[in-house]
């Protein structure tokens, strides 16, 4: 057996990407409510009005989108005349129970999913939960125990609720702490017993990257992202000790975005480069799941004059409640010099220079055949922890033929090469993997683009990049190969 019983095959997906019914059921607007579409040329932007003037505008925002502010005195908001493709996405809201039978049919021993705070409290601090919020979750956990479905339930995945934004800048106010401890509290009492696996913060990494997105911080600098990275590694502290006592079956992970990172040539200076980059990464596990903070942080905080906001008290907790297990997403590797060359890459978090060795895709994301097996590798070694898998895959415009038939080959090539390489750092190198949840397990909107066209699932939705489409849902190709891996727990990988 090339995996342990338990192992855990499933699926991924984000409520901001998937979800839908953004203002039914009493649910409050977050912060991807106010996300316009895109395009691999084209930013996301975030829009805004300013309530004084009536001024309106946007501003673009998104991954790599580093210290963006919107006008002074202006507050993101719904414009007339805007697409915003949260706000149905891929309407699991009202499709959930066709969806959960085809993750059922596959197979599925796990499902990832996000729940959306706006949902359940919709501003954010309201005095009391939203009772019709925590039901559409019970719905959703009690069908996927119908198919003996584990729940991974992320608590926040790039949608701080809107009010929170606007009226404390996000999380760059110490007071989201106790309001999300709240949130994670109410959630983790009401569903005792139907979730044992919880995540605090999808990719918490991405505040390096996105204030906005990663925390709802509108006005970004360096000093609020570094304060918001803190309130949030106290608040996954505080969730942990939560969880224990309510639940001590509970478990509660990071979430980080990972890709190795190599360097272009053996220059000692391109692997200072790659060393020094990957702390930037480093820097939230080494805190959230290793529970103190890295003196090279420390270090950097120094030279740029970042001061926090915090207690001794906090890094008690940061050490006594470190995350229970580590988390990852892992999509491609990406390479640095510090030498003049013309070829860039990209992708999501792929950044650096074009590998030779790997091929592209339209989106400029590159195939790595070792890409799972160094990743689990590094942080094994690292950490000492188990590991998840729980982003991995890749975006293609898939096209449907009139028989509603979608091949995608080359999606079953790029998971062949990345679960022989996860299955190689099990079985050869003995690291300790709980599972496996490809990413946009059904077709949802790209957190990177605002797109529909770049698709990631075992399942096509009939839905265009203008929010067109009949929703329907039709298996693809690799629908059929997945279920065949999961079936012989991940011995034969081939077509």
């Amino acid at each position: 057996m090339e995996f342990d019983d338990n192992f855990l095959w499933g699926g991924a997906t984000a409520a901001n990407q998937y979800e839908g019914g953004y203002l039914d059921g009493g649910k409050g607007l977050s912060t991807a409510d106010v996300m316009t579409n895109g395009a691999v040329d084209q930013p996301r932007r975030v829009t805004w009005k300013n309530p004084t003037t009536g001024e309106t505008g946007a501003t673009p925002f998104g991954f790599g989108a580093n210290n963006r502010q919107v006008p002074e005195g202006a507050e993101p908001a719904v414009l007339d005349g805007e697409y915003y493709p949260s706000h149905t996405a891929t309407d699991f809201y009202h499709h959930y129970q066709e969806d959960i039978k085809l993750m059922g049919e596959m197979g599925f021993k796990v499902f990832r999913l996000s729940m959306n705070w706006a949902r359940i409290f919709p501003n954010g601090d309201d005095a009391q939960p939203n009772e019709a919020g925590l039901q559409f979750y019970d719905n959703v956990f009690d069908e996927c125990k119908k198919y003996n479905i584990e729940p991974l339930v992320t608590l926040s995945h790039y949608e701080t609720p809107l009010h929170l934004a606007i009226k404390y800048n996000g999380w760059a106010d110490r007071k989201l702490i106790d309001l999300f401890v709240k949130y994670a509290t109410t959630v983790i009492k009401r569903y005792k017993g139907k979730v044992h696996y919880y995540l605090t913060f999808n990719e918490i990494n991405m505040m390096e990257m996105s204030g906005y997105m990663g925390g709802g911080i509108i006005n970004a600098t360096e000093q609020t992202k570094a304060q918001g990275a803190h309130n949030q590694f106290v608040a996954s502290a505080l969730t942990v000790r939560a969880a224990h006592k309510i639940d001590p079956s509970v478990q509660v992970g990071q979430m980080l975005a990972y890709g190795p990172l190599y360097a272009l040539t053996a220059d000692p200076n391109d692997q200072l480069k790659a060393q020094v980059d990957m702390q930037n990464t480093y820097f939230y596990s080494d805190v959230q799941t290793g529970g103190h903070y890295p003196a090279y942080r420390i270090k950097k905080y120094e030279r740029d004059g970042i001061k926090l906001d915090d207690t001794p008290e906090d890094y008690e907790l940061l050490a006594h409640y470190p995350a229970d297990f580590l988390s990852f997403s892992c999509y491609g590797s990406s390479t640095v010099t510090t030498h003049d060359v013309d070829s860039k890459d990209g992708g999501n978090f792929v950044t650096g220079v074009k590998n030779p060795y790997l091929k592209t895709n339209a989106w400029g994301w590159a195939t790595d055949p070792q890409i799972l097996r160094i990743a689990l590798n590094n942080l094994y070694d690292r950490y000492h922890k188990p590991l998840w898998i729980v982003e991995n895959g890749i975006g293609w415009a898939d096209d449907i033929g009139a028989d509603h038939k979608i091949h995608d080959g080359y999606r079953i090539e790029y998971l062949q090469q990345n679960l022989a390489s996860m299955r190689d750092a099990v079985t050869i190198d003995g690291v300790d993997l709980m599972g496996y949840t490809m990413w946009g397990c059904i077709d949802l909107v790209s957190a990177g683009t605002g797109e529909m066209r770049k698709r990631y699932g075992f399942v096509y939705v009939d839905r265009n990049d203008k929010g067109e489409g009949t929703l329907n849902r039709y298996p693809k190709d690799s629908f059929y190969w997945y279920k065949k891996v999961i079936a012989n727990n991940g011995e034969d990988l081939s077509n």
